[in-house]
């Protein structure tokens, strides 16, 4: 049962990366727009979060706190990506403000997840 909880977390880990690689991939191109792959990297992460959240295996000691914070970020990262994706289907464009805070924001949830 150990072993599946580090696959979650694997999976968990995976969805950050696919979030923040198409943000770096995003940034790097210089066309700084939300796209759907940050969609799915967020789903990916929010769903394995959730897994994760659960008391399993029996006897397992959760770090509430660190939860609560991770799920504020993560609502965070999903509130701004709407309103980004919202604001490129009326301008074409996303404000270099909402560009910037996913990519902070993705950063400090797998920091947090790794250091905490």
């Amino acid at each position: 049962m150990e072993f599946l909880r580090h696959v979650v977390v694997l999976v968990h880990l995976v969805g950050f990366a696919v979030l923040f690689g198409a943000w770096v991939v995003e940034a790097v191109s210089r066309r700084r727009q939300a796209t759907r792959v940050m969609d799915w990297g967020l789903l990916i992460a929010g769903v394995a979060g959730l897994i994760l959240a659960a008391p399993w295996p029996a006897g397992i000691e959760l770090n509430y706190a660190k939860i609560g914070v991770k799920l504020v970020i993560l609502l965070a990262i999903g509130a701004v990506i709407g309103i980004a994706r919202a604001r490129q289907r009326r301008t074409d464009a996303t404000p270099p403000a909402l560009f910037w805070a996913i990519g902070v924001l993705t950063f400090a949830n797998a920091a947090i997840a790794v250091l905490w």
